[in-house]
């Protein structure tokens, strides 16, 4: 790679709405979407284990959810999205970029969370989509990371299935919610987002195929 392209210092993620044929990620706004998130991420323990590897949540009422997402709305560093199904007509979950990295060409994707109503459909993918084509295409970003819980099987089978490379796990990386916390890494890099985003827009066009199929058969390794 030239020197230019390794010493330059790139631009923070933007502050903006990523339109998707089956998503809207826009900037957070707690008044508009609290009564959706709420509503849609309590009242059964089973809509409430969304919450189990988050460092928050769930909240005591819809007060305290609307207080917490009053606190994070002018972060920089998370820089919190809220994300709305088209099908759905409502807000069905939240992410983020965090980790930004402006002068290395690094961020990371996280506080990622969804309603059950989204999970297993194509909001999380496109979403996923919107701010990784943000980073690479849009900022010329070298590299993107996504980081869990080890023990969150779903979290590590959707990093997979999007084309996160696994990297290693860091030990006793934190303490959440009084548990310790062993950090599986992943991440995409430049040099393989070209054929990343071709799968993605492969999937996201056509109705029976697998992501998790085409990243496996295309990426180096697969």
């Amino acid at each position: 790679m030239p020197q230019a392209e390794t010493t330059r210092r790139w631009q923070r993620p933007e502050k903006r709405e990523f339109q998707g044929e089956h998503v809207v990620v826009a900037r957070l706004e707690p008044d508009a979407v609290i009564d959706d998130l709420y509503a849609l991420s309590h009242g059964s323990a089973e809509v409430e284990r969304l919450w189990t590897y988050m460092p928050y949540g769930p909240f005591a009422d819809r007060a305290a959810m609307h207080g917490w997402l009053t606190s994070i709305r002018e972060s920089q560093d998370p820089l919190f999205y809220t994300v709305a199904s088209r099908a759905h007509q409502r807000t069905v979950g939240m992410l983020s970029f965090l980790n930004i990295v402006p002068e290395m060409g690094r961020a990371e994707l996280g506080h990622i969370w969804y309603s059950p109503i989204a999970q297993r459909t194509r909001v999380n993918t496109e979403a996923t989509f919107l701010l990784l084509r943000h980073l690479f295409d849009e900022l010329k970003y070298r590299r993107v990371e996504w980081k869990c819980d080890n023990r969150n099987e779903a979290s590590k089978r959707a990093a997979l299935r999007m084309g996160f490379q696994y990297e290693g796990l860091f030990r006793k990386h934190m303490i959440v919610k009084e548990q310790n916390r062993d950090t599986a890494w992943f991440a995409i890099v430049e040099d393989d987002w070209p054929a990343i985003r071709a799968n993605f827009e492969t999937y996201l066009a056509e109705a029976e195929l697998s992501l998790t199929e085409l990243n496996r058969g295309r990426l180096p390794g697969g």
